[in-house]
């Protein structure tokens, strides 16, 4: 799954104004269409892996609570004894009691940790989409625009980049070359935006779980020892 993540990382994080420009070199748009064919094949891949870790985040949130309501009746049920001074079976209780608040403790921890993960894989489906819609958006506007220069007659296998083209003093290849630069850059913030607010809200919610977590442990001390008083 590394592999998968890295190849995603690499298709999101890929220079758009360079692939654009590489398109102008070879005066074609094949190039944008082996991107295309990328992160196609990977966000399938990346769909049906997420579909998976999102089945165990569910199969992991289910088991916590089962073990949790199952360590809160016995909790109960061992003040319960002993108040009856059944002290032999209150023992044991408490052993099983402990055991599955440990086991509770483990699939909470497994739980968040894979939630962690189920939430980064639908950022970066997320990211990687509005990254594929992108680049087919552009590779119909440059298609047009290498069409359009042939047609004036400008050798657009000389021109390198979207620079040299918005320099061949043509008011209508200039114009498109822009708007391609402008949503080009568009996409970029937007995509950095993405990353920054996902993370605070990764950041916040694991934080928020821990401090609940605290919290229940601190609850369940100070009642249990004014229960035994």
């Amino acid at each position: 799954m590394t592999s998968l993540f890295q190849k995603i990382q690499t298709l999101i994080n890929a220079n758009m104004h360079g692939l654009v420009d590489r398109a102008l070199e070879a005066n074609s748009v094949k190039v944008m269409d082996e991107y295309i064919r990328q992160a196609e094949r990977n966000l399938e891949a990346l769909e049906d892996s997420a579909a998976t870790v999102g089945g165990t985040v569910r199969t992991l949130k289910r088991k916590y609570e089962e073990f949790s309501a199952a360590a809160e009746k016995l909790d109960r049920d061992i003040d319960t004894l002993i108040i009856k001074g059944k002290n032999d079976l209150a023992g044991a209780a408490q052993a099983e009691l402990n055991t599955k608040q440990e086991l509770a403790q483990e699939y909470f921890e497994q739980w968040q940790a894979q939630e962690k993960q189920y939430q980064a894989m639908l950022d970066m489906r997320l990211k990687l989409e509005s990254r594929l819609s992108t680049i087919k958006q552009e590779r119909e506007r440059l298609k047009a625009l290498i069409e359009l220069a042939e047609s004036k007659k400008i050798m657009t296998k000389t021109i390198k980049s979207l620079d040299g083209l918005a320099n061949t003093g043509d008011k209508e290849i200039d114009s498109l070359t822009q708007q391609i630069r402008a949503r080009i850059d568009r996409e970029d913030a937007r995509l950095d935006m993405a990353t920054r607010n996902l993370q605070e809200e990764i950041d916040m919610a694991v934080g928020n779980s821990r401090i609940d977590t605290q919290l229940e442990e601190r609850r369940r001390r100070l009642l249990g020892g004014s229960a035994s008083e």
